[in-house]
């Protein structure tokens, strides 16, 4: 019985192992899955996958107090703003406050040389300046921040049309109505330019300049008489001479007291001898002379009026009503200051002048005017 029962337990397992063989043979191969169809109105449903914030505390922290800064900054502005507009509306400044430079003239350089490189002037003067050509007239020079722009010595060359044309500066001639900025300007082109002797500097009036020949002075300087007519006394001027040896150092008490009326001959020898000058140039004058209309008329008639070019870079009113509004506030306050009055509308100025313009390009929100004009040419 034993046995018997031991052999029927072996034939189940047999039976049984040997079934699960049969059905594991009968299996079929699992197929390649076909691709599903993706309707696309599923992705409008779906909800977006968790985006996991990659900001650090430290970063919002840096943001928020950067912005707290910037508008704690805006708002010292604004408020200083306010206070420098009460401030200009209490000035009673006159039309003529080009007396401001003779008080100036010593720190000019270094007062406006980051607010310059700031707006990028110094190229716009070095593109004006390399358009002069011939004997030049610079009036407003200021303390000579044109001067290392000038492409000295006369040479023939051709233009853009192929004409031949006289490149480069034969002559210059300075002048500005602040003597001490006049005794710096020329103590920088002595410097830079030692053998260049066809260079005058005259204290005076722009609207004084005439063109008119020196001859050679007995005491080593030029006179300012001429082969030509005459000027009208009320433009005679004295003459100031200086010898060769004229230092060179920085200005002293003496020489910042020249009289406001004087001509500065630097070599002895040469004299500007022609009617008209070729190129006349001026950089931000016309914001401090009381008839900047009148000193363009007067500049157009001593340019030669064929080819002749009158050259100017200005600041004034700008594209932007609201900038104009800033200008107009800060107005007599800028003016009291440094002697410009920086809200004059340029346009019009060149309009009412009468001249003909050949190019004008704004730039710094329509505040920045370069501007090149010629002699508006005769009816017949």
């Amino acid at each position: 019985m034993l046995v018997s029962g031991n052999t029927d337990r072996t034939v189940r397992e047999l039976s049984r192992l040997y079934s699960t063989r049969s059905r594991k043979s009968h299996r079929k191969p699992p197929q390649p899955k076909k691709p599903t169809r993706t309707n696309a109105f599923d992705n409008l449903n779906a909800k977006p996958a968790a985006v996991r914030s990659t900001v650090s505390p430290r970063t919002l922290t840096v943001f928020g107090v950067g912005v707290l800064s910037i508008s704690l900054y805006c708002g010292y502005l604004y408020s200083s703003y306010r206070q420098a507009v009460a401030h200009s509306k209490t000035l009673q400044v006159p039309e003529d406050v080009s007396d401001r430079y003779n008080s100036t003239a010593t720190g000019y350089d270094a007062e406006v040389e980051l607010g310059e490189r700031f707006m990028r002037l110094g190229a716009r003067r070095k593109e004006l300046v390399r358009m002069a050509r011939g004997d030049v007239l610079e009036v407003s020079c200021g303390t000579g921040r044109n001067m290392e722009y000038y492409q000295l010595g006369e040479r023939r060359g051709l233009d853009s049309q192929g004409h031949s044309e006289i490149q480069g500066c034969r002559s210059v001639t300075f002048v500005d109505l602040s003597p001490q900025m006049v005794e710096i300007a020329r103590q920088k082109f002595r410097k830079q330019y030692p053998d260049f002797t066809k260079a005058v500097f005259r204290a005076e009036d722009a609207r004084e300049v005439l063109p008119t020949a020196a001859s050679a002075d007995p005491r080593g300087g030029e006179s300012s008489s001429s082969s030509s007519p005459s000027p009208s006394p009320s433009r005679s001027l004295p003459t100031l001479f200086f010898s060769q040896k004229t230092s060179t150092g920085p200005p002293t008490a003496e020489s910042s007291e020249m009289p406001p009326s004087s001509h500065t001959a630097e070599k002895a020898g040469w004299a500007f001898s022609r009617s008209h000058f070729d190129t006349v140039l001026e950089t931000m004058g016309l914001c401090s002379t009381t008839d900047p209309v009148g000193l363009l008329r007067h500049l157009g008639s001593i340019t030669e009026p064929q080819k002749g070019r009158i050259l100017l870079l200005e600041h004034g009113r700008s594209h932007y009503d609201w900038l104009n509004k800033v200008l107009d506030n800060l107005a007599p306050a800028h003016a009291h200051r440094h002697g410009c009055w920086w809200n004059r509308d340029i346009g019009h100025i060149i309009e009412q002048s009468g001249l003909e313009v050949v190019e004008i390009k704004r730039y710094h929100l329509g505040t920045t005017w370069r501007a090149v004009l010629r002699p508006k040419a005769a009816t017949p």
